[in-house]
């Protein structure tokens, strides 16, 4: 049982509390309170609160039987924010208590610009539940229990808790966007907008306008209304700027003011929008070499790479395969009108040795093609189809070459585009289509990879 003693130490650490009765008379007056304003404690008992506080409304409490409510005093250069409720016993009302919500200028101050803050945070939620499905993936679709990918879940949640630029590399096919969309909705900014940007899908003559908009008129074609690039689209939240390694030269710099000003300039544009933007961006080459060759700016390198997070490819953490397989099963199922309950262990050793050139989407549309033939609940080896698998290729041959590797999965995304294009007679747009990848972008791996364009 406490003491009264106990009980008055209790309402003193109450800042600004004072109650009155029916009449208006002080009951109780918080010393804090009698200090800030020169008061005697003992002398206010009893007094009307219009004389010992004049600024107060306690008595509008009282006499409009007001329900709790809040309000804003500024008396003698003193600044405060005070909640008024009243007092009920047995349904009648005995009285009005007061006290501070906020004391100062600062408690104020942070309290507005949290307000406000959270006011965006609901309105962005609201945004983002019209606009569901923007981000698509958590950590959670992150399939994989090897030590590689435990320290990959590890860094994306420590990554995710601050805004600096990240920069992801991989091997294609490894899910580097799925990594930006985990850290993104683990972030604070994960209710507002994820904007994606491939920087190898866009001609160069549109990627200025797509990343930085323009104004009304700027340019033959333009929209008369103009139109926010993705930026400001973004701003808030987050902008993948995915295959990055491929940004234009002449777009490297623009992007790199954008990053120190955090400012953009539309196309057109008399002044400059200032954006608040994280960054996440994602290579599968090295940019530092790249950097060596002239082919990527240093400045903007060292302004990206400020969190690296390198992604394993799928050859490196071969005990994942199990749980991707069974993962990939179970999404295929219903879609597909299928009941596969097991994989033969052929076939799950089979998986096991093959490199994976196209990383955990090659074994995905792998599952996901096998699973179009099965009858029964069980996946069989000669339901798989390898294509490219390092059984074509002699260890024996492998050795001439300085990279070996490197050169298998180049001659791997040869044999791939040489067969599509074969599959669709030459047709470079269907054969993009069904690889996923831009009409330019095909064209540039073809005069990588040495494929003739008539073909």
């Amino acid at each position: 049982m406490r003491t009264p003693e106990e009980y008055q130490f209790f309402i003193e650490q109450i800042n600004g509390l004072v109650a009155i009765d029916p009449e208006g008379r002080v009951t109780h007056i918080n010393r804090q309170l009698c200090g800030e304003y020169g008061l005697d404690p003992e002398a206010c008992i009893g007094k009307h609160i219009g004389e010992v506080l004049p600024f107060s409304k306690l008595m509008d409490t009282i006499k409009y039987k007001q329900p709790a409510t809040t309000e804003f005093y500024s008396y003698k250069d003193h600044v405060s924010v005070r909640v008024r409720q009243p007092l009920i016993k047995g349904g009648k009302l005995v009285g009005a208590v007061e006290y501070d919500l906020f004391d100062d200028f600062e408690a104020v101050d942070s309290f507005i610009e949290r307000y406000l803050n959270l006011g965006e945070e609901f309105q962005s939620s609201r945004d983002e539940l019209q606009r569901f499905g923007s981000t698509k993936y958590t950590i959670e679709n992150l399939i994989g229990y090897s030590a590689v990918m435990l320290e990959l879940k590890e860094k994306i949640k420590y990554v995710a808790k601050s805004n600096s630029t990240v920069l992801i590399y991989g091997e294609t096919g490894t899910g580097k966007e799925l990594v930006a969309h985990s850290i993104h909705n683990l972030s604070r900014r994960g209710l507002r907008n994820f904007v994606k940007i491939n920087s190898a899908g866009l001609p160069e003559s549109l990627a200025e306008s797509e990343l930085f908009g323009y104004e009304p008129g700027s340019f033959t074609g333009a929209s008369k209304e103009g139109r926010k690039g993705k930026f400001e689209i973004a701003n808030g939240g987050t902008l993948f700027i995915d295959e990055i390694n491929q940004m234009p030269l002449t777009l490297q710099p623009k992007l790199l003011r954008v990053l120190q000003e955090k400012e953009v300039d539309r196309i057109g544009g008399a002044k400059s929008i200032p954006v608040d933007v994280r960054i996440i961006a994602a290579s599968n080459k090295d940019l530092k070499e790249m950097v060596k060759s002239g082919e990527f700016r240093e400045d903007l390198y060292y302004r990206l790479d400020v969190v690296e997070i390198r992604i394993p490819p799928l050859r490196e953490r071969r005990e994942d395969i199990r749980h991707l397989v069974n993962n990939f099963i179970r999404i295929y199922n219903q879609p597909l009108g299928k009941h596969v309950r097991h994989v033969d262990e052929k076939a799950m050793k089979a998986m096991r040795e093959y490199d994976w050139p196209g990383n955990v989407r090659e074994l995905q549309n792998m599952i996901e093609k096998a699973m179009n033939y099965i009858e029964g609940d069980t996946l069989f080896l000669e339901n798989l189809e390898f294509h490219g698998s390092v059984q074509s290729y002699s260890l024996e041959q492998m050795k001439k070459y300085e990279r070996p590797i490197d050169e298998l999965l180049r001659q791997v995304e040869r044999d791939v585009i040489v067969k599509t294009l074969e599959r669709f007679h030459g047709n470079k747009s269907r054969a993009a289509e069904f690889l996923k990848i831009s009409r330019p972008l095909l064209y540039q791996k073809m005069r990588r990879l040495g494929i003739e364009a008539g073909r």
